[in-house]
């Protein structure tokens, strides 16, 4: 997974912007226009409001594109408790929390706090979405079977939540999680689910096997 990244800083505020993650989803420029402003060059203008206001925008960028860093306050971002999961219509899956992204060899490839994992299959820097499904007008529902997500069995849902990369295969979960989407009720978790990366599974956004079928290189 490649990244870019852009710093920009006024008195009191550093904000890191990686390119290679960002899929305009657009949360920073409707939630404060006035620093966030793609129409501008740098579009960025971190003198343009308060460090704290400019922080709790950045800490809703759901793909973790964004970061920032206090120069005059001890503030820093906090995973969310519980950790969640938001599966997008026809787009990613959406992590929030104390997240890990693993290799198939066991190596960290990240640790956020927000990430967008690519669910068609296309992008070309998996594991992270680039907004290829959308080139590809990918079509996927935002709903996942409750029977395959029963309830917790640690009665826990805090602690790290890691997504194990398969080689050529899917995105395995360890850890407790919320699972949720704007047409399904939360439903909370613990159990190892595999969330298909390939993008052809039929009982989306769990993985049956089928990127052996496609050929699907992860």
């Amino acid at each position: 997974m490649e990244s870019k990244n852009l710093k920009y800083e006024s008195n009191d505020i550093t904000v890191t912007y990686d390119i290679k993650r960002c899929i305009h989803a657009a949360e920073c420029v409707r939630g404060l226009p006035k620093v966030f402003d793609p129409d501008k060059k740098p579009w960025i203008m971190p003198e343009n409001a308060a460090a704290s206001e400019i922080a709790n925008v950045i800490e809703k960028c759901p793909t973790g594109a964004l970061h920032y860093e206090m120069k005059k306050a001890d503030r820093t971002e906090q995973p969310e408790t519980p950790n969640r999961i938001q599966l997008q219509k026809d787009g990613p899956v959406y992590f929030f929390g104390d997240v890990e992204v693993l290799d198939h060899e066991g190596n960290t490839v990240l640790e956020d706090t927000r990430f967008a994992l690519c669910r068609c299959g296309a992008s070309s820097n998996k594991p992270a979405c680039d907004n290829s499904h959308k080139d590809m007008k990918w079509e996927a529902d935002a709903r996942a079977n409750p029977e395959k997500l029963p309830s917790p069995q640690n009665g826990s849902s805090n602690g790290r939540l890691k997504i194990k990369l398969m080689k050529n295969g899917p995105a395995i979960l360890e850890g407790s999680y919320v699972m949720e989407s704007n047409d399904m009720e939360p439903r909370k978790s613990d159990k190892g689910v595999a969330l298909c990366r390939c993008g052809a599974s039929s009982t989306k956004p769990f993985c049956d096997g089928t990127h052996k079928d496609v050929n699907f290189e992860g």
